[in-house]
């Protein structure tokens, strides 16, 4: 009996440390699991679940860079060609490539000019929307992420691919524009022009994802918050290009005849006075003070709502 007892008891003992010896190696595992995710952090989880997005945007500064070097080294020079052998010989049956040269490069500034909305729907629809519809951002914060550390990533990896490729697709846009004016068809003034020659198409960019961002969290809906972001940030551009003029003083000049601006000039209005003609207009060293104000309005808009998404968050998983 007592052998008996003895063997139970050291079959217990057996199972009772069994047990524990299971508990700590499945506590070890998930002490590891928890410092795999701590190791890899957020901006790693957030280039992993938006990669496709990360890949599509990269796949789009590579195609309008080679497409603008190739207008510019290539078509550029076939359509200088071609305008010179319409004029000796009069054959111009090539002479459409002026035209298609300007086209092509007007459609890549318009690209350039409303890339902002894909932004924007991309941040309303999955980058907020999305997971706070299916609970993924729930779960990131069961996992000892914070909700404003959680936000924090979520806007800091697109903002910096954005700005990285957008500073890339401007400098190329500016050089390829300036190469060969002459055969452009449109000036400075032209709206996507004017916003695809400097800092306000990143300007435009992050501000979509601010907006959008914060469509989502307010929203809770991946297609209210991408309808809503891309509306907004639409009505932002339309009203900023409306009143694009306004934003510095113009130049007003008289004349007893005809005015005459300087070349390249944005006229505004003109007419007739008590001083004779008149004429109101920017001439195109106004481009620059025109540009950054506006892209300081852009900027001040995108802080406000960073700044109302990080509020509304708060809030609510106070």
């Amino acid at each position: 009996m007592n052998s008996v007892n003895g063997v139970n008891s050291v079959n217990g003992m057996s199972g009772t440390s069994g047990t524990s010896g299971t508990s700590g190696v499945n506590g070890t595992s998930d002490m590891r699991g928890t410092s795999g995710i701590a190791l890899g952090g957020l901006p790693r989880t957030v280039l992993r679940l938006h990669r496709r997005a990360l890949l599509v945007w990269a796949a789009f500064v590579v195609a309008v860079t080679g497409s603008l070097v190739w207008l510019t080294e290539v078509t550029a020079d076939a359509t200088r060609k071609a305008d010179l052998v319409c004029r000796a010989t009069g054959s111009c049956g090539d002479s459409f490539l002026a035209l298609s040269y300007g086209d092509a490069n007007r459609l890549i500034g318009t690209a350039l000019g409303h890339g902002f909305l894909a932004v924007a729907a991309f941040a309303g629809a999955a980058l907020t929307g999305r997971e706070l519809e299916s609970g993924t951002a729930q779960l990131a914060w069961m996992q000892g992420f914070s909700p404003l550390r959680w936000l924090t990533a979520k806007l800091t990896v697109p903002a910096l691919a954005l700005t990285a490729g957008g500073t890339v697709l401007v400098l190329v846009y500016r050089w390829s524009w300036a190469a060969d004016r002459d055969l452009l068809g449109h000036d400075w003034t032209s709206a996507d022009v004017f916003t695809a020659r400097g800092p306000l198409l990143v300007a435009y960019a992050l501000c979509a994802l601010a907006v959008g961002a914060l469509a989502g969290l307010l929203l809770r809906r991946s297609l209210a918050a991408l309808g809503t972001a891309v509306a907004m940030t639409w009505l932002l551009s339309l009203v900023l290009s409306g009143v694009r003029s306004q934003l510095w003083p113009a130049v007003t000049r008289h004349a007893q005849g005809r005015v005459h601006g300087p070349a390249h000039s944005w006229y505004l209005r003109s007419g007739h006075d008590a001083h004779g003609s008149f004429a109101v207009y920017h001439p195109e060293s106004h481009f620059w003070p025109l540009h950054l104000v506006e892209t300081g309005i852009v900027l001040a808009v995108a802080a406000v709502a960073t700044t109302a998404a990080y509020a509304v968050l708060r809030r609510r998983t106070a």
